[in-house]
């Protein structure tokens, strides 16, 4: 009785993980886009040089 109970609890266990493993993804994560430039374009006359 005993190994069975354990047997089906390591059974669970496992099969809990693969499907968490290959199951569908469940990040809640925002959809991305194209971001708006709020910068100072690049001007090489006011750069800063490191040499």
């Amino acid at each position: 009785m005993v190994i069975s109970e354990m047997l089906a609890k390591v059974t669970q266990y496992i099969s809990e993980a693969a499907m968490r493993i290959f199951g569908p993804s469940d990040d809640a994560y925002p959809n991305t886009g194209v971001q708006p430039f709020t910068g100072e374009p690049y001007n090489e006359r006011t750069a800063d040089n490191w040499w």
